[in-house]
C-alpha cells in the first residue's frame, strides 16, 4: 500500500493541480483546514502566481467581506489608496494583519503596473474579491452600506425617479441606528435581533424591488455606466437582500435557526462565486467546509447543525467547471496538533518523504482499496481534519507535513 500511495503524490505546482482535472475549471477552489497560518497562504500565493502566468487566471477570491474586498480591488486595478490603508480597510476577520495577504496584494498591484507606463489593459488586469458576506461569527453588519449603495447606483445611472420604490431618506429612516443591527447579543439571543421588526420587513420588500428594478433596467444601466459598475450594483443587491435575510433568521426562535443562518451565509458566498465565474477563471480560497461538495456539519452551543456549503451549491450549478482541492496537515505543534496516527489519511501521507505535495485523490482511494482510513481526531478545535469519507468528492488534496510556528 505504501508504494501505491507514493505514486499518487506530485509537486505543489499549478501544473500538478491541472493534471488532475479534465479541463481548466472556471472556479478552482483551494480549501484550508484551519485559519491564520501564513504558511498555507504563501502556498496559495505561489499557486495563484503560476495560475496567472500559465493558465490565464485573473481573479482570486478569498473568505473575506465582499464589500470590503472592493477596497482591495480598487487598489490592485487602479492604485486607489495606499497599501497600508487597503490592508486596514479591505479585509474582514482580521485577515488584513497577515503578511502573506499583504504580499498577495502588493504583488497583484505590481503585476498590473508592470506591462508599461499605462499598466495592463483592463481585460488582463488581476482582480481581487472577497466572497463572504459582511458577517462575523458573532453577528452581521447593518444592511445600510449595501442598500444605500444600490439605491445610489440606480439614481446615478439616471433611472426614472418614479420607478424607484422609495427615496434615500426612506431607507435612512427605516434603517435607523446601525448599532440596532450589529447588537452582539443577538447571535445567542434572538429577542435582541431587529431582524423581524416592522422596519426590517419593509426593508426586505424594498430591497427586493430595488434588485428587480436593477435587473429590469439592465440595458439602460450598461449603456449609462460600465460593466464593472453594473457588476458592483448587482453585488450591492445580493448583499442587501442576503443581509436582510440573515437578520431575519437571527430573530428566529425555532430549532432550525442556526441551520438557516449557516445556510444563508453560504448561499451568499455561492452567489458571489457564481458572479465571479461569469467574469472568467478564478482561484477561490476558504475553509474546506465552505468549499466541499458534501454537506457541512458543525457542533455549536445548541447542538449539531448541518447545511449545504457554497462549494456544494456552486458545484451543483457549474458541474465540471468547479474543482475542489482540499488541504490537510500533518502537525501544527504550536497548537498542540502533533504527528497524526498512522491509520489516518494524514498519517499515511505523513510517512512519505515529501514535506508538501499535491495528491491525486482518486488514485489514493484506489491505492487504499476497500480499506477506509480512520478519521483523525484533532486535539485542537481550530483544525478540521480530513474526513476520509469525503475522498471521493474532492478533485485533489494538498498535504503539508508540518506547519511552523511564526507567531
Amino acid at each position: 500500500m505504501a508504494t501505491g500511495i507514493k505514486d499518487t503524490v506530485h509537486p505543489v505546482e499549478a501544473a500538478s493541480v491541472m493534471g488532475l482535472l479534465p479541463a481548466r475549471p472556471r472556479l478552482l477552489a483551494l480549501g484550508e483546514p484551519t485559519h491564520g497560518e501564513d504558511t498555507l497562504l504563501e502556498i496559495r500565493n505561489g499557486l495563484f502566481r503560476q495560475l496567472v502566468e500559465q493558465e490565464g487566471y485573473r481573479t482570486i477570491a478569498i473568505e473575506s467581506d465582499c464589500l470590503m474586498g472592493l477596497v482591495v480591488d480598487d487598489y490592485v486595478t487602479s492604485g486607489t489608496g495606499t497599501l497600508d490603508e487597503v490592508m486596514e480597510r479591505g479585509f474582514s476577520h482580521g485577515w488584513g494583519a497577515s503578511a502573506a495577504n499583504r504580499e498577495l496584494v502588493r504583488w497583484m498591484r505590481a503585476h498590473n503596473e508592470r506591462a508599461d507606463d499605462d499598466g495592463r489593459p483592463a481585460s488582463e488586469r488581476l482582480r481581487f474579491a472577497g466572497f463572504d458576506g459582511p458577517l462575523e461569527i458573532t453577528g452581521a453588519a447593518s444592511p445600510r452600506q449595501a442598500l444605500t449603495a444600490l439605491h445610489g447606483c440606480l439614481e446615478r445611472a439616471g433611472v426614472d425617479a418614479g420607478l424607484l420604490p422609495c427615496t434615500a431618506e426612506t431607507l435612512d429612516r427605516l434603517l435607523g441606528a446601525d448599532d440596532r443591527w450589529t447588537e452582539p447579543a443577538a447571535m445567542t439571543d434572538p429577542a435582541r435581533s431587529v431582524g423581524r421588526s416592522a422596519e426590517a420587513g419593509e426593508l426586505r420588500l424594498l430591497a427586493d424591488d430595488l434588485v428587480s428594478l436593477l435587473d429590469e433596467q439592465t440595458p439602460h444601466l450598461l449603456a449609462a455606466a460600465s460593466r464593472d459598475d453594473w457588476d458592483r450594483a448587482r453585488l450591492y443587491g445580493r448583499t442587501a437582500t442576503g443581509l436582510l435575510r440573515y437578520h431575519h433568521w437571527m430573530a428566529d426562535t425555532s430549532p432550525a435557526r442556526m441551520n438557516r443562518l449557516l445556510g444563508v451565509r453560504d448561499r451568499m458566498m455561492a452567489e458571489n462565486l457564481l458572479a465571479l465565474a461569469d467574469r472568467g477563471p478564478a482561484l477561490v480560497h476558504a475553509q474546506n467546509s465552505h468549499l466541499q461538495r458534501e454537506k457541512s456539519t458543525m457542533r455549536m452551543w445548541q447542538g449539531p447543525v448541518e447545511w449545504w456549503s457554497a462549494g456544494a451549491l456552486v458545484s451543483a450549478r457549474l458541474g465540471g467547471e468547479y474543482a475542489f482541492l482540499a488541504t490537510a496537515l500533518g502537525t501544527i505543534r504550536h497548537r498542540g496538533v502533533d504527528a497524526p496516527p498512522p491509520d489516518t489519511v494524514e498519517g499515511l501521507l505523513y510517512g512519505l518523504p515529501e514535506d508538501r505535495c499535491v495528491v491525486d485523490a482518486s488514485r489514493l482511494a484506489t491505492a487504499l482499496g476497500g480499506t477506509r482510513p480512520a478519521h483523525r481526531v484533532s486535539p485542537w478545535f481550530g483544525y478540521a481534519s480530513l474526513d476520509p469519507a469525503h475522498l471521493a468528492a474532492i478533485d485533489g488534496l494538498l498535504f503539508v507535513k508540518d506547519v511552523p510556528d511564526r507567531r
